[in-house]
């Protein structure tokens, strides 16, 4: 993990790099040379990406980024020219580089670092060919830059790479009970608690959503309670966050159709991650906010007893599901645990899910859809939170109409609607009916397991989901 510095103006470097925002860059600082000034000017009417100098035994990168109208625009494009640079480093071998900004604007030098230290995530543990990136240390050089925010970033990039780790380990790997496991090792560095319920207490709190998808597989589930809960805690009711947990996906009995969809279905357990992601960050960082993780686990399979098309499943509430697509399994689990939150008496719940095809459809990978009953105070919050971490989010509508067509004949209700319009949405209504509190679900299936590279978002997980929450949550711990 690359580590992040408040820098002196001595430390030493093998690089530095300085980011331009201005159209009339000063350049009287580098005193550049003639010869040094004419190459600049050039590039600059070439339009690279970076300008390289090598003087007095030193790399200098110069990057220049267009002034945005808004202040989330021009993070982002630092963020993108961070991850630039980041690529040009490893060319180098670079292993230690400054970094600053023309501009006095200490929230921009961070997210130039953030770009940086997310474009170089590599996930190498079960490859022999391919070298880690060289890049160990992140000087940031800046007059008024807080130790703690560059802490912070440092807790949230590392929150990051860890919520990719999970969601990269093939299900050979992080079964139900690993994935406990792998969260028991983030509750002891971070300082959060951890229970977690075993098969046998599933079964005797009747979590019937959770057990049915389990009934094909021959690992048993797991349900996981995360809390931070620190004595100057600004809420008494908690804030909870629920993420999905499949750990694999073969749809079951309602098995994928097409070649190659299962290929990334280790994915499905990116909601999971994000949780654990977030309480790992949250405590790290010492915010003073009391948050509850809930984390239902199991892959979901089509061996032995799997739940067939037309079973009748109760749900931990005393619902009971028609469950007429076994595909539409994160929905089951989901529900199983916003009925149990409804025993903390939350002030907010959030859950998190790589719900449907349909989410990822209507928006692509380049942002998040959500929807829920949460009051516009916080959804307007939400909404300013992806746009500066640039985890962008769109809201859906959820109409009554939606729910009608979760209306089944012989059970109170069903898992999915007749037909694939407003697929989002229908299984947003069918969380809805497990809640009595205000909730926001996103539906994380477009963004966080990526097909080709984004950016500093990279290829395969991307851990979306954390920098927003993180970011929402210490604004939140901000006011009075």
């Amino acid at each position: 993990m690359i580590k992040l510095h408040l820098s002196p103006k001595n430390t030493k470097a093998h690089s530095q790099a300085i980011l331009f925002t201005s159209d009339a860059p000063d350049y009287k600082a580098l005193s550049l040379s003639k010869e040094e000034l004419a190459l600049v000017n050039s590039q600059r009417k070439a339009k690279r990406p970076f300008i390289q100098l090598f003087r007095n035994g030193l790399y200098l990168y110069l990057q220049y980024i267009e002034n945005k109208p808004t202040k989330s625009l021009l993070w982002e494009a630092a963020r993108l020219a961070g991850n630039t640079l980041v690529a040009e480093l490893k060319s180098q071998n670079c292993t230690d580089i400054i970094i600053a900004v023309d501009a006095k604007d200490s929230a921009l030098l961070l997210a130039y670092a953030e770009g940086m230290v997310l474009g170089s995530y590599q996930f190498l543990k079960y490859r022999k060919d391919a070298p880690a990136h060289p890049l160990k240390n992140i000087y940031l050089l800046d007059p008024v830059l807080k130790q703690k925010d560059v802490d912070d970033l440092q807790t949230i990039t590392e929150a990051n790479w860890i919520a990719r780790d999970l969601v990269n380990e093939p299900v050979s790997y992080l079964t139900a009970e690993k994935l406990s496991a792998e969260i028991r090792k983030l509750s002891k560095s971070a300082g959060f608690k951890l229970e977690v319920f075993n098969k046998l207490k599933i079964k005797t709190l009747k979590m019937g959503g959770l057990l049915g998808v389990n009934q094909g597989s021959i690992d048993p589930p797991t349900f996981n309670i995360l809390e931070w809960k620190p004595k100057n805690a600004k809420n008494k009711k908690p804030i909870i966050l629920v993420g999905k947990g499949v750990t694999y996906d073969t749809g079951g009995l309602t098995l994928k159709p097409t070649p190659g969809s299962m290929d990334s279905m280790k994915c499905d357990m990116a909601g999971a991650a994000a949780v654990s992601g977030i309480l790992y960050a949250v405590s790290k960082m010492n915010l003073p906010i009391y948050i509850i993780g809930l984390i239902p686990a199991t892959d979901n399979r089509p061996g032995g007893n799997a739940l067939a098309p037309g079973d009748i499943i109760t749900m931990y509430d005393g619902t009971t599901v028609e469950v007429l697509n076994s595909d539409a399994e994160g929905r089951l689990i989901l529900g199983d645990a916003l009925a149990y939150a409804k025993k903390y008496k939350p002030q907010l719940v959030f859950d998190f899910a790589t719900l449907t095809g349909a989410a990822a459809r209507a928006i692509g990978t380049y942002g998040t859809v959500f929807m829920g009953t949460a009051d516009t105070e916080t959804k307007s919050a939400m909404l300013e939170s992806g746009n500066d971490t640039y985890e962008r989010l769109v809201e859906f509508p959820m109409w009554n109409e939606y729910g009608e067509l979760l209306k089944s004949d012989i059970a109170d209700m069903k898992n999915v609607s007749a037909g694939p319009a407003g697929g989002a949405i229908t299984a947003g209504k069918f969380l809805e009916h497990f809640t009595d509190y205000p909730w926001l679900h996103f539906d994380i299936a477009g963004p966080a397991f990526l097909s080709s590279p984004d950016a500093y978002r990279g290829k395969n997980a991307t851990g979306v989901g954390i920098r927003l929450i993180v970011d929402f949550l210490k604004k939140q711990s901000l006011k009075k």
